[in-house]
C-alpha cells in the first residue's frame, strides 16, 4: 500500500508542477516561463520525488515507465494494474486541484496543458508527427532511466539525470504535442480539456507504451549489466 499512495503523490506532484507551470505561469507577458519553464519544472518534479519517494515506489510517475521497467526485467508484471491505477487516479487528482485554482481565477478552462495532434498541436504538428515522437522521446526517456538505475550506474545522480532528461524531452517535444511521455498526465489533463482531447488520448496511451516496451527489450536483450 506503501507503493502505491507514493505513485499517487508523486504523480498529483508531477501534474501540480509541470502542467501548473504551464497552465499559470508560461504565458504570462514579459515575465512568463515560456517552453523552457515548463520543460524545466517537469524535470524538477521528478527530481525531488525520485529522492522523496524513489526509496518506496521507485518514483515511476507514469504508466510508460512502469511497462517499460517490467519490459525490461525491472519490475513485476504483477504489480502493473496498481501502479498505473495509482498513477492515472493521482494525475487525476492533481489536475483537478489545478482546475480549482485556476477556474477560481476567472479563466477559461483552454487547452488546460492537455496534449494534442493537428488542431490540437501547438504547432499544428499532424497526427504522423505526434505518434513517432511520442514513440521515440518515451523510448529514450526509458533507456536513460534502465541505464542510470542499472546495477553498475550510480545511483546517488539517477533522480538528477532522469529528471534532466524529462527537461530535454520537453524542451523537443512540447510544440509538437504539448509533450506527453506519460499516460497518466495526458489522461488527467484532458479529462478537464474536453471531448476534442480526449478523442485523441488513446494515441497518447498506445505511443509511449510502444516506446516504453521498445526500451525494456532493447535494454534488456543487448545492454543490461545486470545478468
Amino acid at each position: 500500500m506503501k507503493k502505491l499512495v507514493a505513485e499517487f503523490i508523486g504523480t498529483s506532484w508531477l501534474v501540480i508542477g509541470g502542467c501548473g507551470s504551464a497552465i499559470f505561469a508560461a504565458g504570462i507577458p514579459e515575465v512568463g516561463i515560456g517552453f523552457m519553464g515548463v520543460s524545466l519544472a517537469f524535470g524538477l518534479t521528478v527530481v525531488t520525488m525520485a529522492y522523496a519517494i524513489g526509496p518506496i515506489s521507485g518514483c515511476h510517475l507514469n504508466p510508460a515507465v512502469s511497462l517499460g521497467l517490467a519490459m525490461g526485467g525491472r519490475f513485476s508484471f504483477s504489480e502493473l494494474p496498481g501502479y498505473i491505477a495509482s498513477q492515472v487516479l493521482g494525475a487525476i487528482f492533481g489536475a483537478f486541484v489545478l482546475y480549482v485554482i485556476f477556474t477560481n481565477g476567472g479563466n477559461d478552462v483552454g487547452g488546460f496543458a492537455a496534449n494534442g495532434y493537428g488542431a490540437l498541436s501547438p504547432q499544428n504538428y499532424n497526427f504522423f508527427a505526434a505518434v513517432l515522437t511520442e514513440i521515440v522521446m518515451t523510448f529514450f526517456f526509458l533507456f536513460v532511466i534502465l541505464g542510470v538505475t542499472a546495477k553498475n550506474a550510480a545511483p546517488q545522480m539517477a533522480g538528477l539525470a532522469i529528471g534532466l532528461c524529462l527537461t530535454l524531452i520537453h524542451l523537443i517535444s512540447i510544440p509538437v504535442t504539448n509533450t506527453s511521455v506519460n499516460p497518466a498526465r495526458s489522461t488527467s489533463q484532458a479529462i478537464f480539456a474536453g471531448s476534442e482531447y480526449l478523442m485523441q488520448l488513446p494515441v497518447f496511451w498506445i505511443a509511449p507504451f510502444i516506446g516504453a516496451a521498445l526500451a525494456g527489450i532493447v535494454w534488456k536483450s543487448f545492454m543490461s549489466h545486470d545478468k
